[in-house]
């Protein structure tokens, strides 16, 4: 008994900040790689469609489909490699790498000409 089929896989290949083609916003977006492989007994083999490649924006789900080349394109631009603030280290003004402040960078401030919320279940 031979048990034969085909398996999906996707790749993200990079996420990029582009502006969205259906909600309008700027936001990020995962450049994908579909993959479709022959397999023999469950395991993939060799391909049998050429890879298709997709932009699918995170805000609102929207995806599209990208020719191989806008892909490269896009990867070349901006999501080759490490990009700042996400695993590639920023050097400080001695050499020594840039440590980001922690935690919410408007606490403790308050909106202007507005008064703090009063808090319904404080007496």
């Amino acid at each position: 008994m031979l048990i034969f089929g085909t398996s999906t896989k996707m790749h993200q290949l990079a996420m990029l900040n582009l502006l969205c083609g259906y909600c309008g916003n700027p936001s990020a977006h995962s450049l994908r790689k579909r993959v479709m492989k022959f397999s023999l007994f469950f395991i993939p083999l060799f391909p049998i469609a050429p890879a298709k490649h997709f932009l699918q924006c995170t805000f609102c789900g929207g995806a599209s489909e990208v020719t191989k080349e806008n892909a490269e394109q896009l990867l070349a631009q901006g999501g080759g490699g490490p990009q700042p603030g996400y695993g590639a280290p920023q050097q400080g003004q001695q050499g020594q790498p840039h440590i980001p402040p922690q935690g919410n960078p408007f606490a403790g401030q308050q909106p202007q000409g507005q008064q703090p919320p009063q808090n319904p279940y404080q007496s």
